[in-house]
């Protein structure tokens, strides 16, 4: 099954086609997207990511949270 990681993107990237675009990123395992979706927050230039499926079905709430160690301090 794969996972898709969609996301804002809003870097600040020279030559950057579109600040604010839509991007999609497909990974073969959820741990790999997982890890994409981790690197994204950490790097705050992007907005409104998620994680899905290939179902379509998003990873979401606090299940997604404690995949990615969000509630960690």
């Amino acid at each position: 099954m794969s996972y898709r990681v969609s996301y804002i993107d809003t870097s600040p990237a020279p030559g950057a086609a579109l600040e604010g675009a839509p991007r999609t990123e497909v990974f073969p395992t959820e741990p790999a997207a997982l890890a994409r979706a981790r690197e994204l927050f950490d790097q705050m230039f992007y907005e409104r990511i998620a994680v899905s499926k290939g179902s379509g079905e998003s990873l979401v709430g606090v299940c997604l949270q404690l995949k990615l160690g969000l509630n960690k301090e």
